[in-house]
């Protein structure tokens, strides 16, 4: 039996998620799909069939078809919400394909799986990324770290949960520990700075970018731990 994700993520908030992110996050999606290639070329990978899970409305794919040099790989991108589904349509591409189904019920397998900024949606999160780690060899999660001094302070968990939809908070190290717990190991893994990279619109953003782009160079954990505004991207297997 598979997850139904459309009760978890969704539910009565399927309008209300789409009315608070109206893009489903394209605009964020060169940058994510810069930093998947990036982890890609740092590790040598050659994935043929690449799968990602949750793919809302697809320009991550959409991009790293674009960034990778080899046009014979395959992309597949799975998303069980409708309102994504009627955007990812828009996308029509050779060895680009769209598939409104849940993967974990399907007999499939991949080279290379990406889940961005997915799980911490789920309220099962371990038996999701348990089900969804077995349908490739590689694995790419991107998690948003909501835990920081400053993002305590100023509600950060609590404003993700609002705008966002997110049920679960995590570290670096509970991140990590995550993926360890789910029997998976543990390859590589970067910082992305986020909110220096992307969303440093906000005034507050800006001055807290400053001691971000100090402290960070010194000690990336701490400028984490302190400040927050970084995502972890992980590579496993």
């Amino acid at each position: 039996m598979g997850f139904d994700m459309t009760d978890q993520l969704y539910s009565s908030e399927k309008s209300a998620y789409l009315q608070n992110n109206p893009g489903w996050h394209v605009e964020d999606s060169p940058w994510k799909a810069e930093q998947i290639k990036k982890m890609i070329d740092r590790n040598g990978l050659s994935p043929r069939r690449v799968v990602e899970i949750g793919c809302g409305a697809g320009e991550i794919l959409n991009q790293l078809q674009n960034f990778l040099p080899d046009k014979t790989i395959e992309f597949f991108g799975y998303e069980i919400a409708p309102d994504a589904m009627n955007l990812n349509r828009q996308i029509v591409k050779p060895g680009l394909s769209f598939y409104y189904e849940d993967l974990l019920e399907k007999n499939e397998f991949f080279d290379l799986l990406l889940m961005m900024d997915v799980f911490e949606h789920v309220e099962d999160y371990y038996g999701f990324i348990k089900k969804s780690s077995s349908k490739a060899t590689y694995k790419i999660y991107h998690i948003p770290l909501d835990i920081s001094v400053f993002g305590v302070l100023r509600d950060t968990p609590g404003q993700a949960r609002k705008s966002v939809g997110h049920l679960h908070y995590f570290t670096k190290n509970t991140a990590l520990s995550t993926l360890k717990d789910t029997s998976q190991e543990i390859i590589d893994w970067f910082y992305t700075p986020v909110m220096i990279e992307v969303h440093n619109e906000k005034l507050k953003t800006k001055l807290l970018n400053i001691f971000r782009k100090i402290v960070f160079p010194l000690n990336k954990n701490l400028a984490a731990k302190l400040f927050g505004g970084y995502s972890l991207l992980v590579l496993t297997k």
